[in-house]
């Protein structure tokens, strides 16, 4: 079976990449498949045991069925939750594309079955003065799975993010319709509007909920319709 890779990017910052990545992962797993994730960069973090550690990392880290270091999923990481690069630059870093993708590439030398590589923020965000993290995925060239943030505001920002990651020259494996935790007006005509609107296919329409069967329900619904 060829390995499954997907980058997976949000409309903008709390969309639920997180939450659709480890879903993901665990679904994965479910089907018997060797899972991981890997989060080049973060940044808002604290001590745990000592080291400098990014909460959605160290989700991604246990959700996925391959053990790996966490400086295998989260090579980058800045304390203070800030755009990256300017968390790079209070601390007098450099972060480059090259080196992300020499860190990444390392991992998914791992093997595996099935990974996922969760970006930061949205597809635009910078990483230095020239550079920015969408520029790690067109060098990683995988397809792309967009979370979509339903609220107010979704739509011009959804289909920006599609004309970018497609001016970028990368496929679009679906986008999912992620409930969040804020009530839509209107929520069925504005999901309605994006999936005729947005050529690439709709995995699925996740709710906001703390019923983990329910969950699972529906990210084994989405991994089954990323593979039909």
């Amino acid at each position: 079976m060829a390995k499954q890779r997907f980058f997976i990017t949000g409309t903008d910052t709390d969309a639920g990449k997180t939450y659709v990545s480890v879903g993901m992962l665990k679904a994965a797993a479910r089907q018997g498949l060797r899972t991981m994730g890997v989060k080049p960069i973060s940044a808002g973090a604290e001590m745990v045991d000592g080291k400098l550690c990014n909460d959605d990392a160290l989700q991604i880290q246990a959700a996925g069925s391959v053990a790996l270091r966490y400086e295998q999923v989260n090579p980058i990481v800045f304390e203070p939750a800030i755009a990256p690069h300017i968390a790079a630059a209070k601390e007098n870093k450099l972060v480059t594309v090259s080196r992300l993708e020499g860190f990444v590439r390392g991992t998914l030398l791992t093997p595996h079955d099935f990974s996922i590589v969760e970006g930061a923020g949205g597809w635009r965000v910078p990483l230095n003065d020239r550079e920015l993290l969408s520029d790690l995925a067109k060098r990683l060239e995988l397809p792309v799975i967009v979370v979509v943030n339903m609220r107010l505001g979704c739509l011009n920002h959804a289909f920006l993010t599609m004309e970018a990651i497609r001016r970028d020259g990368l496929p679009i494996a679906g986008w999912i319709a992620n409930g969040g935790q804020h009530d839509m007006p209107f929520y069925e005509e504005n999901l309605a509007t994006l999936n005729n609107m947005i050529s690439a296919p709709l995995l699925g329409s996740l709710s906001w909920h703390q019923d983990d069967l329910t969950a699972e329900q529906e990210f084994d619904q989405l991994f089954s319709n990323l593979n039909s």
